[in-house]
């Protein structure tokens, strides 16, 4: 019987996509030191880093601090290549035991590719692009597209939820006792989390850097059941199977979550919502994300395309203030960068994550709008004391200031333009006055836009500049004038100066950037 045929071994064939060389077999990735970075869209990175992450921790999880330094990242790949090899029968794509896959869930409505393949059209959703079009797909891509259901699967109704392994489980019910939609994988949320790790020279730099300890583990409080089992080793039965409730409450089980119970056959695949794991409000979250238990409810940050994720570094650091007891904390941003002091070489915070809608009918979706975001930035070693992390907060802090300064002087520009204030009675029809607030909010967010467009161009040297010495302030204040220069440009781009009335509006609400350019102390 052809799905039987053990074919496609992931731990043999290319499918891992990696920057400057290509697609690579897991075991290329853990033997080859000159990989630097995973290539791919940030959803791919995402959870291409969970899956090798995961290997990491079955393979070789440290007790403590002291036992992870003595491992380091030559042993770390060494214990990973030894551990492929034990495991080597559990990784054929198909099979008589195929990878992160439930066989019994052939039962379920089988699916095109395209249904779990992002950007691809399928059903009536209209085609824009030839990229859209549904095609055949290679089984490289089919592997890829399983891991990212496994953590970073979209929620709706394409999953066919009324198949239930789990005997008496109600999880896949609404409140009349019907199949429901499913929900969202746990690493993607209901608008898309912003994930967050370091990531070194190398990838195999990456994964040390990232592995957590016993120690660490426990400290979290928030896997009751510790390390845990990788899936593959002992998978689930079903939804609240034993093994199902262990992945719930443990690390392995954010790092390869079975959200989705899948089958691959040749032409499509079966597939129904899997594991239900809490959630950020219920205090469990992926090492990886970052969340912010300050206020009465716990705060995620989300993926946005309008706030790019650089701008967050500052709120990812924000521990090494030692007078901020609380602030956004990442798990992984913050066992990382514990370690950097006492390492050679450099590293940078990666940052990235999937923007999506969501349906009335709950229903998950990418509009024009949603979009993969991603950045990186190097961490120089003087970033990491108090006195270089204020002074970066406090350049942040400036910019988010010349953003306001910006959106009010285009938004007051153009009230002038509108004649806003002016012949209240020509202007009584709401409507109209409505529409003109709309727009002039619509043109005043663009010209932020294009301001920090332009600023994200110069932050490598800006964190590069935060550290005491003269050097290193004439290269702040050089950057400031930079800073300054975007946000002109940004405002001229915005509000023309051709007619005689536009030269009196544009003059009146130019912004005056004096105290910004005042050298610093």
């Amino acid at each position: 019987m052809k799905p039987l045929e053990n074919r496609f071994n992931l731990i043999d064939e290319a499918w891992i996509p990696v920057v400057d060389v290509g697609l690579v077999s897991l075991r290329d990735v853990f033997q080859s030191p000159g990989y630097r970075q995973l290539g791919g869209n940030s959803v791919e990175k995402i959870a291409i880093t969970k899956l090798l992450l995961a290997i990491a921790q079955a393979a070789a999880t440290p007790s403590d601090e002291a036992q992870w330094r003595a491992l380091g990242s030559t042993g770390l790949v060494k214990e990973c290549v030894d551990y492929l090899d034990r495991w080597h029968d559990r990784f054929y794509l198909f099979g008589y035991r195929p990878f992160l896959q439930m066989p019994a869930i052939d039962q379920a409505n089988q699916q095109p590719y395209g249904a779990i393949i992002l950007g691809v059209a399928t059903g009536n959703t209209t085609i824009l692009g030839h990229s859209q079009i549904q095609r055949e797909v290679s089984d490289a891509e089919k592997a890829m597209a399983l891991v990212v259901q496994m953590s970073m699967a979209l929620g709706g109704k394409k999953t066919d939820n009324s198949v239930t392994l789990s005997l008496g489980y109600s999880g896949k019910k609404n409140e009349k006792g019907l199949p429901s939609t499913a929900k969202s994988g746990p690493s993607i949320g209901h608008m898309g989390y912003l994930h967050s790790f370091l990531i070194g020279e190398s990838l195999h730099e990456t994964l040390w850097i990232n592995l957590l300890t016993i120690q660490r583990i426990n400290q979290t409080n928030m896997f009751q059941g510790g390390l845990g089992v990788v899936p593959w080793e002992s998978m689930p039965q079903g939804e609240d199977c034993l093994v199902a409730k262990n992945l719930r409450e443990s690390l392995i089980g954010r790092l390869v979550p079975m959200c989705r119970f899948c089958l691959l056959t040749d032409n499509g695949l079966h597939y129904s919502e899997g594991l239900l794991h809490p959630n950020y409000k219920e205090g469990v979250v992926d090492p990886t994300m970052s969340v912010n238990n300050t206020g009465k409810d716990p705060k995620v940050l989300w993926a946005d395309p309008d706030r790019r994720p650089w701008r967050e570094l500052t709120s990812l650091l924000s521990f090494i203030d030692q007078t901020d007891s609380a602030g956004v904390q990442n798990l992984q941003i913050r066992t990382g960068i514990d370690r950097l002091q006492d390492i050679e070489g450099v590293f940078a915070v990666w940052s990235g994550g999937l923007r999506v809608s969501i349906s009335v009918a709950m229903d998950q979706y990418t509009t024009g709008r949603d979009d993969f975001v991603e950045s990186v930035v190097w961490l120089p070693k003087t970033i990491l004391d108090y006195i270089s992390y204020q002074q970066l907060k406090s350049e942040m802090d400036a910019l988010s200031d010349l953003s306001k300064i910006l959106y009010g002087r285009v938004c007051g520009y153009l009230n002038e333009m509108s004649g806003a204030g002016k012949n209240q009675e020509e202007k009584s029809q709401k409507a109209t006055k409505v529409r003109e607030d709309k727009v002039a909010k619509a043109r005043a967010e663009k010209a932020t836009s294009l301001f920090w467009q332009r600023c994200e161009r110069n932050f490598q040297s800006l964190v590069q500049s935060c550290h005491y010495g003269e050097e290193e302030t004439q290269q702040r204040i050089q950057l400031r004038r930079i800073f300054a220069g975007n946000l002109n440009s940004a405002y001229d781009q915005i509000c023309a100066k051709e007619t005689a009335k536009q030269i009196t509006a544009w003059a009146n609400h130019r912004p005056n950037l004096a105290k910004y350019l005042k050298k610093d102390s």
